[in-house]
């Protein structure tokens, strides 16, 4: 009986001796992963005629001492991001999950009257008009804020970078559950192909706004 191609690879496949050690488990190789360095973050100069600060889903039900505690560790750096942004009448939009309301808003980081509010899951340019919003204000740049890192923050500055919008990330202005979660978040766009060559990371402190 002859041998199909694919049973002959089969049958040498299985021939071979396996040297101890060889292959392991996709859990073992977990497990020795190494944690990456610090990424370098920066110092930026935003022109405010051309940047937008986005304020995402830091509402009750996702930014509470529950759910996510870390997240309210940073909303008084977005508060303080947000006060220099409104002096220098820096666009600021803002996102809600599926289920907020303007409402829900925590109250240091409220929107003001006039300041658009986009709704969606994770990925708020799908099915809102915020690619609209920032095409009409004309603009090049967003700082992405809010809270989880792994979803509303994540899928925005991709959605952001993938649109041809340099992304400015303040690394003290996001949040998850855990650290793990932020730095991986953090990690994926500081190296990810869609995003690397277009995000900056920065801390909302060292965001100068002219």
């Amino acid at each position: 009986m002859q041998l199909t191609m694919l049973g002959l690879a089969i049958l040498l496949l299985t021939a071979l001796p396996v040297r101890a050690g060889e292959y392991k488990d996709i859990l073992d190789i977990w497990a020795s992963a190494e944690v990456p360095e610090t990424p370098p973050v920066q110092a930026v100069t935003v022109d405010h005629t051309t940047t937008a600060l986005l304020i995402l889903d830091i509402e009750e039900r996702t930014c509470n001492a529950e759910r996510r505690p870390r997240c309210l560790e940073t909303v008084p750096r977005i508060a303080a991001l947000l006060q220099k942004a409104r002096e220098t009448k820096m666009p600021v939009i803002y996102s809600l999950t599926t289920k907020g309301t303007r409402e829900t808003i925590l109250p240091p980081v409220a929107p003001s009257n006039g300041e658009p509010i986009v709704q969606a899951s994770v990925d708020k340019f799908l099915n809102t008009p915020l690619q609209t919003i920032l095409e009409d204000l004309r603009i090049k740049a967003v700082i992405v804020t809010g809270t989880a890192a792994h979803g509303a923050v994540l899928n925005t500055a991709t959605g952001a970078a993938q649109r041809g919008l340099q992304v400015i990330l303040p690394v003290d202005g996001l949040s998850a559950s855990t650290l793990y979660i932020e730095q991986a978040s953090v990690w994926l766009l500081h190296t990810g192909p869609a995003t690397a060559k277009r995000t900056v990371l920065t801390r909302t402190t060292d965001i100068a706004i002219e």
